[in-house]
């Protein structure tokens, strides 16, 4: 009986650790509210806002996501755009916000697709090599404008393997770089080429556009981010690769030169508390997160989730009823 009453006690003590470690954490953050968004509103210069699951989900917006965004630009705050969907272009990205009623300008968007691009640019990619691509048009638009020669991605979507005895399969020795994105045609060949590359040609890099487990590719459910395609080639070369996109600091870094922002006055506002959250505090920006997205509310209360946001809304547009209210 003493041991069961020990035990009892034991128990009731683990769980009212838990609630108090759960309330640590929520303590951190807080919602925003009449009370403290002037102050944050006042102290931030730009917003960076991710895009899937805070301006839009597939190709329908969220509500109040066009208005807010207005009204930001019609108090003078800055707007960067910043992505890890590698899917598309940044010139495709701003053909998407103007299907979607939003005028944003090329030079207002960070993807990690041209986050690859200026990784290889600013490390002194030799231009004799090529740039092998499991991904979309987007990656290779974008290592095409600054100057690459890049192959794959859509291209090898139909191709096939020949597995026949003392068959060879053969791979261009000039590439010097394997960049990994979203995919959703990614095959048996472009795995096999990708490894071939790494494993094979001396020296050849293995660049992640992000490592994000989900994305929200149509409004209605989440689907199989570029981490899937990642952690393939991971396993099949036993390398990790170099990640440029959320939270990488070289994103962050390269924001800073091209914008010439301080991160004291920024605000990253996001949906995912491992990507967009953690990219903002590892930079020293303020940091909203909005439930819009992959995120909960449940999420954020769990006791074993150490990464919390400065502020914590439904949606950005809380923003723009707050400034009303």
């Amino acid at each position: 009986m003493q041991q069961n009453k020990e035990g009892a006690e034991s128990g009731a003590t683990a769980r009212a650790h838990s609630f108090i470690d759960s309330v640590v954490l929520m303590s951190s953050s807080q919602g925003l509210s009449c009370h403290n968004f002037r102050d944050l509103f006042d102290s931030v210069e730009a917003f960076l806002f991710d895009c899937d699951g805070v301006i839009w989900k597939g190709d329908e917006l969220i509500d109040g996501a066009s208005q807010t965004i207005h009204m930001l630009r019609s108090k003078g705050k800055k707007l960067v755009f910043v992505t890890n969907n590698s899917w598309k272009s940044r010139s495709q990205y701003a053909e998407k916000f103007k299907s979607l009623g939003i005028s944003v300008s090329q030079d207002e968007i960070f993807s990690s697709s041209f986050a690859a691009a200026m990784y290889l640019k600013v490390n002194s990619f030799p231009p004799q090599n090529k740039v092998y691509v499991i991904g979309g048009d987007g990656i290779l638009d974008e290592l095409q404008l600054a100057g690459f020669t890049a192959f794959g991605g859509p291209g090898d979507a139909d191709k096939t393997i020949d597995w026949k005895q003392n068959s060879i399969f053969e791979h261009d020795k000039s590439v010097g770089a394997v960049v990994v994105g979203i995919d959703p045609k990614i095959n048996y060949y472009k795995l096999q080429y990708g490894t071939l590359c790494i494993r094979e040609n001396p020296g050849c890099l293995f660049i992640a556009t992000n490592r994000d487990a989900v994305g929200h590719m149509t409004a209605s459910q989440e689907w199989p981010g570029a981490g899937c395609m990642v952690a393939a080639i991971c396993g099949s070369t036993q390398k990790e690769p170099v990640v440029v996109g959320k939270p990488s600091t070289f994103m962050m870094e390269f924001l800073l030169k091209k914008f010439n922002l301080s991160c004291s006055k920024m605000c990253m506002v996001g949906d995912r508390l491992d990507t967009d959250i953690l990219f903002g505090q590892n930079a020293g920006c303020k940091t909203l997160l909005v439930l819009s997205g992959c995120t909960t509310q449940s999420d954020l209360q769990d006791p074993s989730n150490n990464i919390q946001p400065d502020y914590y809304a439904s949606k950005i547009s809380d923003m723009l009823d707050l400034l009303e209210a």
